[in-house]
């Protein structure tokens, strides 16, 4: 026997199955939206791990092709490495929960998230992340929710809330919201430069409809949820915190952090540490936890320097952002190339272009998506940082950087008929010290211009943060956050956007909430900030995309055929295009509907491509005038092409006006003659006549 709850969300019904499967977790639950299906279980290990600092909290998606009627592509055919919507799907599961979890937990904690069934006007997203807060709620892990997530559209001007699949595909507008009973602690979106009130909105319309959600989950939890076990608290000894102040005052540990310079506020910071390990040689327990006690004491310091004294570890005003500066085409031969730096953040960005089949494919569970046209990629070295270890790829934060960037590009982007190429821009984080993924967008923005392509308006980023007492009435939101007060601060409110309005919005949050009035501050601070990056840094230094891409940069000639005449240009098994190819050096795609993009760098070659496409498609008429190749001689005449897979045929007697006695006294092989169609002969072949071509 299983119980089940239902309650209506935006028109669909959303059923929570609890005790029907998963009983050997911690907390299980089989989530229904529509017909979409997610199973969401929380588990806890028995004892914390050892030797660890962090909450070790792991967020897994797990999409099954199997749940959209798909078997895998590629020889393998089982699922493999996660795909980039679930590292994306993951992060925004992760973000909300987090906080939310005891600060002095060590426990492993795992929220796997299975989707078995999909239906495309219910997300199994959103499913997934309800799924998640429901089962750690009614488990025994110790968890300060209920928390809900809503996704948010804007169609003709109006507000969705769960948008279905055709109204994401007309909405301005993707926006995820996460909350508890009295804040919002999660904020995700997308959208086409929709006016900053317009999205506060927004996001307190979603904030209302999660409260609706809470008091379902309440529910549940008051019926099934299971006593919070006891756990083993790994916070410093208080004794510990004196003893450091005794050896460290205040006043030197403000000292040492009081610093914008990176490397020198580390070393200090290294120095003290020595000075306490020789002081507490003798307490092994103390050393054990030395670490994490310098780093709370590091936080306790920064936190009283900015919220009680407004001082920055740099020194500069609470609304004051990094020297900048920012420059283009410095890396040569690339299509474009930018790099923006604030402060001890620099990004570079590279773009490239190419044709649409070049366009990257998605194999994943949302129908409405199978390619994607603009990518956009994020790397972070360890050199960025002062740091040594092995590349392993990308991991979950640098693809979300990269998703966030690209996000926040996508609006202002041409559409395919403007510029009919597919888009690669690859971030390189050369220095960072907070905030490189704002950098990335505006590095990026630059980086298209420089290219050629025809963006509507810049974007620029910037990230604002957060530092609060013990009421929601003590705090202060601060601009361009550095590392350490993003280390040590409650808030990273990143917003991206144009003059007009916003393209992008991630934010993370370290408390259990923000009120109204601090996410309208932070917008507004970031408005501020992000006027003036566009205004004095960005376009001083390319204010419009330059008219034409780059000499190095592919160029595309684009016409129309008739789609019936695709396979004449195709040829059998491709035997005529490949033949174009190989003649010419470019790269042809053609579409359904008969549009052919002809992409190469040489003119001259791109259009000895295009006029072979025409000929084929020409239906020859009688006084065309066309160049062929001699590819064959007769007794009677020669066989000329006039591009691949077009023949026809010169009888002697049209060669000249003058009497030929032998074709080869005027014809070679691979001789290139200028004719005019005659017309088709008794064998209903295209004659053609090289004498008639005057008249």
């Amino acid at each position: 026997m299983f119980k089940k709850f239902e309650m209506e969300l935006a028109g669909r019904t959303l059923r929570v199955d609890v005790d029907r499967v998963g009983k050997q977790a911690n907390g299980a639950v089989l989530m229904h939206y529509g017909d979409t299906t997610v199973l969401s279980t929380a588990t806890a290990s028995e004892k914390p791990r050892e030797g660890i600092d962090f909450f070790p909290l792991s967020v897994e998606y797990n999409e099954r092709q199997y749940a959209v009627g798909k078997i895998p592509g590629g020889f393998n055919k089982r699922e493999g490495k996660a795909s980039e919507n679930a590292v994306l799907t993951c992060r925004v599961i992760d973000r909300p929960m987090r906080p939310l979890f005891p600060k002095d937990y060590r426990n492993d904690v795992t929220l796997e998230n299975l989707v078995m069934s999909v239906d495309q006007d219910c997300s199994p997203e959103l499913t997934a992340m309800l799924g998640a807060a429901i089962a750690t709620c009614i488990s025994d892990i110790p968890f300060d929710g209920p928390i809900s997530t809503t996704q948010m559209g804007l169609v003709d001007g109006e507000f969705v809330f769960n948008p279905t699949a055709s109204q994401k595909e007309a909405s301005d507008l993707a926006l995820t919201v996460a909350s508890t009973k009295e804040k919002v602690i999660m904020i995700e979106a997308g959208a086409n430069e929709v006016p900053e009130a317009q999205m506060i909105d927004a996001i307190f319309a979603a904030h209302d409809v999660n409260q609706k959600v809470i008091a379902f989950i309440d529910t549940i939890v008051a019926e099934y949820g299971k006593p919070k076990h006891s756990y083993e608290s790994c916070a410093v000894p208080e004794e510990l915190f004196a003893a450091i102040q005794e050896v460290v005052p205040p006043a030197a540990m403000e000292e040492a952090v009081f610093t914008d310079d990176k490397q020198t506020r580390e070393e200090n910071i290294r120095v003290i540490k020595n000075k306490l390990e020789e002081a507490f040689a003798e307490n092994d327990e103390w050393l054990n936890v030395l670490d994490e006690a310098v780093y709370q004491y590091q936080k306790k310091t920064v936190r009283k320097m900015i919220l009680k004294d407004h001082k920055r570890p740099d020194g500069r005003l609470i609304d004051q952002i990094r020297p900048l500066a920012a420059e283009i085409d410095l890396i040569p031969r690339v299509h474009g190339s930018a790099m923006f730096t604030r402060g001890q953040t620099q990004i570079c960005t590279v773009t490239t272009l190419a044709p649409l089949s070049e366009a990257q494919r998605i194999d994943g569970l949302d129908e409405a998506e199978t390619s994607k046209r603009y990518m956009h990629h994020y790397n972070f070295p360890s050199y960025s940082v002062g740091e040594t270890r092995p590349s392993r790829g990308p991991g979950r934060r640098e693809i979300g950087h990269g998703a966030l960037a690209e996000r926040a590009l996508i609006p202002v982007l041409p559409d395919e008929s403007e510029f009919p190429y597919a888009i690669r821009t690859v971030s390189e984080t050369f220095e960072s010290n907070g905030s490189t993924s704002q950098a990335s967008i505006c590095a990026s923005s630059m980086s298209l211009m420089a290219a050629g392509v025809p963006i509507k308006a810049a974007v620029a980023g910037i990230s604002a943060g957060l530092v609060t007492e013990d009421t929601d009435e003590d705090y202060l939101v601060l601009t361009d956050i550095q590392g350490l007060e993003d280390f040590f601060g409650d808030m990273d409110f990143k917003v991206a956007g144009t003059h007009k309005g916003i393209t992008a919005i991630q934010m993370d949050i370290k408390i259990h909430g923000l009120t109204r009035q601090i996410i309208e501050e932070a917008i507004a601070a970031t408005k501020k900030a992000r006027t003036y990056i566009l205004d004095e840094v960005m376009n001083k230094t390319i204010a419009e995309p330059r008219t034409q891409v780059g000499t190095y940069a592919p160029k595309i000639i684009q016409m129309q055929i008739d789609p019936q005449k695709i396979g004449d240009v195709v040829g059998q098994r491709g035997k005529t295009i490949n033949t174009i190819i190989e003649q010419t050096g470019v790269k042809i795609d053609i579409t359904d509907d008969g549009a052919v993009s002809i992409c190469g760098t040489d003119k001259e070659d791109m259009d000895k491509a295009a006029k072979m496409i025409a000929i084929i498609t020409t239906d020859f008429e009688a006084g065309q005038i066309f160049e062929g190749k001699v590819i064959s001689i007769k007794e009677f005449g020669a066989f000329l092409e006039f591009a691949p897979g077009k023949e026809g045929m010169v009888h002697i007697s049209k060669i000249s006006k003058e009497r030929v006695n032998k074709v080869e006294d005027v014809l070679k092989l691979g001789d290139i003659v200028k004719v005019v169609c005659m017309g088709k002969d008794k064998m209903g072949r295209f004659s053609f006549s090289m004498r008639d071509v005057a008249e």
